[in-house]
C-alpha cells in the first residue's frame, strides 16, 4: 500500500552547494502543502553531519570536501556518487500523525520493494534503534554507512541507505542517502511509485529558490552554523 494519497516530485539535475542543498529542504518544509520528494546532485564531493554532530570529527575533510551541518540528526555522511533525496510530509497530511519510527521503516520499505523490482534482493536491518522524537537518530560522529540502525536498508550485509529526521511544527522532513550500488537504472522512479501511485513532476517555484537563499546566506552557509559544536 502506497504511504501517500499524492505526491509531488522534484528532479534536480543541476547540483548545488552543500549550504544550498539543505536550505532547498528546509524551505520546502516550511511551505509544503503536499508530501514531496525531492532528488538533488552535488555541485562538488560533499560531506554531511548530523545536527548534534561536532565539527571536530570532520573538520580534516574541509580540503576536500563542502561540508555542510544538517538540521537532521544522524551520522556523517559523503555525498557526491549517492542518490541523495528528501521527503517532505506537510503536518496536514496524515502520515504526519504517524511515529517516526513508522515512516522511516515505512520509506526504507519502498525503497527495498524498488529494488526487488530490479532483482536485488534488500533488506532492513532489525537492529538498534531510531528515536521517535523531533530529531532522529541521534548523531555520535559516525560513518552512517558504517553504522545500521533500525530499519536501514541492508544488502549482502552492507548499508546501502539511512536516513535521519526531523519533526516540527510545519512538518517532518526525512533526508535520505542510497549508496554502494548502481543506480543510474531507474531506481528513482521506481522508488517514487512505491511511495505513491499519484505522483506528480514539479519545479522548485521562484518563491522556494528565493527563501532558500536567504537561508542558506543566514544558516547552512555560516561558519557559526557549522562549527557550533
Amino acid at each position: 500500500m502506497s504511504i501517500f494519497a499524492a505526491l509531488h516530485t522534484y528532479h534536480e539535475d543541476a547540483g548545488h552547494s552543500a549550504a544550498m542543498n539543505m536550505a532547498i529542504d528546509e524551505a520546502l518544509l516550511e511551505s509544503a502543502a503536499v508530501p514531496s520528494i525531492r532528488f538533488y546532485r552535488w555541485a562538488s564531493p560533499a560531506l554531511s553531519f548530523g545536527y548534534f554532530g561536532r565539527f571536530g570529527e570532520v573538520a580534516s575533510y574541509a580540503h576536500e570536501r563542502d561540508l555542510v551541518r544538517r538540521w537532521t540528526g544522524g551520522g556523517t555522511v559523503f555525498h557526491g556518487d549517492d542518490l541523495t533525496y528528501s521527503i517532505v510530509i506537510p503536518s496536514g497530511d496524515p502520515a504526519f500523525g504517524e511515529s517516526s519510527t513508522s515512516i522511516y521503516e515505512k520509506i526504507h520499505r519502498a525503497v527495498v520493494d524498488a529494488l526487488a523490482a530490479n532483482g536485488e534482493c534488500a533488506e532492513l536491518a532489525p537492529i538498534v534503534r531510531i528515536a521517535d522524537s523531533g530529531i532522529a537518530s541521534s548523531d555520535r560522529g559516525y560513518d552512517c554507512f558504517a553504522n545500521p540502525v533500525r530499519a536501514d536498508v541492508m544488502l549482502d550485509g552492507r548499508k546501502i541507505a539511512g536516513a535521519a529526521q526531523r519533526r516540527t511544527r510545519a512538518g517532518l522532513l526525512h533526508q535520505g542517502s542510497i549508496q554502494g550500488i548502481y543506480l543510474r537504472n531507474g531506481l528513482a522512479d521506481r522508488f517514487v511509485k512505491e511511495l505513491s501511485s499519484s505522483c506528480n513532476i514539479r519545479n522548485l517555484s521562484d518563491a522556494v529558490s528565493d527563501r532558500a537563499q536567504k537561508i542558506a546566506a543566514q544558516k547552512y552557509g555560516t561558519e557559526a552554523w557549522l562549527r557550533r559544536r
